[in-house]
Parts: C-alpha cells; structure tokens; sequence
C-alpha cells in the first residue's frame, strides 16, 4: 500500500522514503537492497520468482542472476538472525525467494516524528513548474533553492536543506506527514509560471501542525523583478513566523538572468562524478563571464576546481591556486555569504591556513547557522584535526538540518566513525549505495583491514585502484589537511593493513 511502512523485529522499512531502521537509527542499505525487501515484505510468506524480484530491483534492466543472490546476502548479512533464530529470508531452491517474518503494517502517520527545533522550523518544498515549457523546471527549482537560502539566513529560523526538500519533489504527500519527516512545524508550497518575459509565482505557508495557512500571495512580475520578488516573499515569511522583519544583509544577486541560469544548472552537477564536474565548470565558466561580480558563480567555480584535484584526479596545479583565488573573489564581492564563507575555509583548511579557515566558519555560521553543507565539510576537518568528538557533532548536525542529504555526507560520517574506532559503524555507512563509489572505498577498505576481515578489505582496494590506478597513500595525506599525528597515523596503519600502495 502506498504510504505504508513495515516493522519487523527491531525494524521499520518505508519504502516510500527510502529508509531502514533499526531502533530507530538508520540503516546503511542500498537502492537495489531497499526494492528487494521492500518486495518480499509487502507480501510476506509468499514465494516471489527471482525474475519477479530482479524487476523490483532492476527494473527495465538485463541482469545476471547472481546480482540478485549477491543483494539477498548482503541483506541477510545487514539484517541479521531474527531474535527467535532462524532468517528473516529463506530461499526456495530453483525458484526464489521468500519473508517468513511476522510483518506489522504501520500507517505513515504514526511514524515517529523528528522532534522540533526550539526555534521556529521551517522547509521549503520543491515548487511546481506550470510553464508547459520543460526546460522552465530548472528556474522553478532554481527558485526554491534561492528561498531556502534566503530564509536560511534569517536569525532566529531553522531551516532544511535542499536535499531534503528535494526529495518529495513530484510526490503526493500530505503536510503533516512531509513536516513529521523533517522534523519542522511550517511548510511553504508554491508554483511558478516563467514565460514571454514574465514570472508569475503563488506561494503560501502552511502551520503543518494545525494545518492553518499562515500566509499565500500571488507574485505576476517581469522577469527582471525576480530577485525582487524573492526578497520580498522571505521578508514576508519571516515576518509571519517571528512577528517582526528580522532584515538578514543584503545579498549579492546577479546582474545577468544567463549567469543566473547557468548556475541554477551547475548546482545539480558538481559533485556527482567527474564527468558532471566537467559540465559544471564549463557552465559556470560561462556565468562567470557574463556577470563578473556574481559572487555565488564564483564560489562553485572554486569549488569545482578544488574537487578537481582533491577528488577527480585533476593536476593539483593550476586548480589548487585557481579555486583559491576564485573563493577570496567570492568573499570580496559578498562577504555577508555564507556559502562563500564556507568554500573559502574549507579551501584555506588544505593550504594548512587553519587560523584564518576557522574564522571564516565561524563568520559562516555567523551569517547563516543553517548552512548543512558547511557543517559536513568543517566535520571532516575536525576530525582530520584529532577532534572527534566534535566532528562527530558536527555531521550529526549536518543530519538533523539534512535528512536526506548528498552522498558525501555518508562518506564524511564514515571517516568520523572510523576515527572514532568504531569500524563495523563505519563499514555499514560506507556500504550505502549512495557513497559505495571509488571515493569511499578506501575508507571501507580500511575499516575492513582493522576488523581483520583483510579479503573483504582487498578486494575494495582493487576496485578502488580501478578507478583510482594512480593513488598512494603518502600523496592522500600530503594533500588532506591532517593538524594530529596520531590521526594521521591511524589512517595510514588502516590504508597499509588493507594493502592500498604506499
């Protein structure tokens, strides 16, 4: 039933949202794991076909048979013996695979909400496109990423990130339920219409929890008056949720509507692979040219220099000493933003200019508390620190601001499991579909090595190498920014116990 989740033993599977838990914490299981047992428990102690099964899992896709025995064990493996013995998953020989477990159908509204910030709390959802021109969802998804920021950067608001919101986007869903989800109290919904010139926006605010619509208006403006229009539809809902105008700096907006485009496009593309990274850069290459004072295009551009020769394999130089001045020309042109803010701290993080990168975080977070991303990436920096504690801190509240965030979340949130130690921790979310990519893998390998489970660790470190052939240790840890020599040394005992080159 569409809606419904799951429970079985210590778990909730709802497929809808895409999640596992066991006593309510996430569990690492990928996409393909996901549609496998979302099948089998939606129709417990029936025999599903494997061609059935691999249709769930691989829909509209040829596989090979052993593809489906491999997911079926890794999902036994995950989720482990049931408390009375036996499997939760038995086979049927030569014809599939069966759920023997007692099964309780849960309604989406009794799930456990998220609980509310001590701040007004508030996600934006994705709005609606209603041009007829196809080409038009990027501007309106554009424009609910402009009003997450905007509204992100307003004192006294607790505001979810874009991945999250994201992640309802074409799906029909109740309100209260999407805020339980998120863990917020108000949600705003809306649609845009851009076309001839023009931009019609409706937009309205809804409290989730009584389900009083605390603000709607109707926007019908030239496009040129876009930017107008945003900052007056966040004043206005800032004032609903806190009774008073909390007016946020102003922002630096472009001049150029092309540039503006350009960028919205390049947001959805610069961290999936290497091959995105590149269309992202010649995107914001074009951006930059045609408005030379926008400030956001050009910290993504830094951006995408930097994960050019930190992840992608680019030379380090000209990219290193290109993205650096690209964020210092960010933080000139606007310094009230926080995103350029951040960029800025993480690239002086790996010129090993650590004093000036924390103050440009904490002005960040200064600027926008609400920065998810900039949470994430200082996390990662903590822990190469010997910070733990506080890395570990920070990630979870990357989370809590994110639910459902980017994949690098989980590659950053393994790293800190594996400097805290707790390598099985580690091994489960650096096994997440999402993060299982050549990037992560040395990190899997290690948590494997320090587990003694040395021929899971080799062969990660073979796939790894594949898409990796020039990688060795001893370059890894002159280009990451490592403040602590024990910290240091943990991961490279992890790297050498797991045979990755020297």
């Amino acid at each position: 039933m569409q809606g419904s989740r799951f429970a079985f033993g210590p778990f909730v599977l709802d497929p809808g949202a895409g999640t596992l838990l066991r006593n309510d914490d996430p569990v690492a299981v990928g996409y393909r794991g996901l549609k496998l047992l979302a099948a089998l428990v939606g129709r417990p102690g029936e025999i599903l076909e494997k061609a059935e099964l691999m249709d769930a899992a691989w829909p509209g896709t040829a596989v090979e048979e052993g593809n489906l025995t491999g997911q079926i064990a890794q999902l036994r493996k995950l989720l482990g013996p049931p408390a009375d013995g036996g499997e939760w998953i038995s086979t049927v020989p030569r014809v599939g695979y069966r759920f023997t477990g007692a099964i309780e159908q849960l309604d989406r509204a009794k799930r456990k909400p998220l609980p509310l910030p001590d701040k007004p709390s508030i996600a934006v959802l994705p709005f609606v496109n209603l041009s007829t021109d196809p080409e038009q969802e990027a501007f309106a998804d554009g424009l609910t990423e402009d009003l997450i920021t905007d509204l992100s950067r307003a004192p006294g608001l607790f505001v979810i990130a874009r991945n999250s919101t994201f992640a309802y986007k074409g799906k029909a869903m109740d309100v209260r339920a999407i805020a339980e989800e998120l863990g917020v109290r108000y949600l705003l919904e809306g649609s845009a219409r851009r076309a001839a010139g023009r931009v019609r926006i409706n937009a309205q605010l809804v409290d989730a929890i009584s389900g009083e619509h605390l603000w709607a208006e109707r926007f019908d403006r030239g496009l040129d008056d876009i930017f107008a229009v945003q900052d007056e539809a966040t004043a206005k809902i800032v004032e609903a949720l806190l009774g008073r105008l909390r007016a946020a700096p102003p922002r630096n907006r472009p001049t150029n509507l092309e540039a503006y485009d350009l960028c919205v496009r390049a947001r959805k593309l610069i961290d999936e692979s290497p091959q995105t990274a590149r269309e992202a850069h010649l995107l914001l290459t074009r951006a930059v040219s045609l408005d030379p004072d926008y400030a956001e295009a050009h910290r993504w551009l830094a951006m995408n220099h930097w994960m050019g020769w930190v992840h992608w394999g680019e030379p380090v130089e000209p990219n290193r000493r290109i993205a650096l001045e690209l964020a210092r020309r960010a933080v000139a042109i606007d310094p009230n933003d926080a995103g350029c803010r951040w960029v800025l701290g993480n690239l002086l993080a790996y010129e090993h200019s650590f004093e000036e990168s924390e103050t440009e975080f904490a002005k960040a977070f200064e600027l926008d508390p609400n920065e998810a991303d900039a949470w994430a990436t200082l996390s990662d920096i903590a822990v190469l620190a010997g910070r733990v504690e506080e890395g570990l801190e920070h990630i979870r509240k990357a989370f809590r601001l994110n639910p459902y965030p980017a994949s690098w979340y989980y590659l950053t949130l393994g790293e800190a499991q594996y400097a805290a130690r707790d390598y099985e921790a580690a091994v489960e979310t650096l096994r997440r579909e999402e993060t299982y990519r050549t990037s992560s893998r040395r990190f899997l390998a290690a948590s494997l090595a320090q587990l003694g489970r040395l021929d899971e660790a080799r062969a990660e470190v073979e796939l790894f190498l594949i898409g990796n052939p020039h990688f060795t240790t001893s370059y890894w840890v002159w280009t990451e920014p490592f403040r602590d020599g024990a910290m240091r040394d943990h991961f490279v005992d992890g790297f050498r116990k797991a045979g990755l080159p020297d």
